[in-house]
């Protein structure tokens, strides 16, 4: 689901201008058990507001998730809902903490 996503996004085939004059990253796609319901986390390529691409993404889900069904061949397409990817967003402030003084400090003493 991921890859057909993807692909669909990257060919330009969602005639929308805010979809076509950005490069959107698809980190993830979670299927629900029942595998009725998709939730795809995105986010614009090297980060930036997410807001108008999830409003784009979400005035174009029908044609999405037809576009998806036929992709993947599944017998129901699935609804698809859109979310922003916050995990690059974490793995700054990750990085963040550990390049902090008092990190560097106590990583300084273990290393004696």
């Amino acid at each position: 689901m991921r890859h057909a996503l993807a692909e669909l996004l990257s060919r330009r085939e969602i005639h929308d201008d805010v979809l076509s004059n950005n490069l959107i990253t698809v980190a993830e796609v979670r299927m629900s058990p029942d595998l009725k319901l998709a939730t795809a986390y995105v986010m614009p390529l090297g980060g930036g507001d997410a807001k108008p691409i999830l409003a784009a993404l979400d005035r174009n889900k029908k044609f999405i998730r037809t576009s998806l069904a036929k992709a993947v061949k599944l017998k129901f397409a699935p609804d698809v809902r859109f979310r922003e990817d916050e995990r690059f967003d974490e793995a700054l402030h990750i990085d963040s903490l550990l390049n902090s003084p008092e990190v560097r400090r106590d990583i300084e003493k273990d290393d004696e």
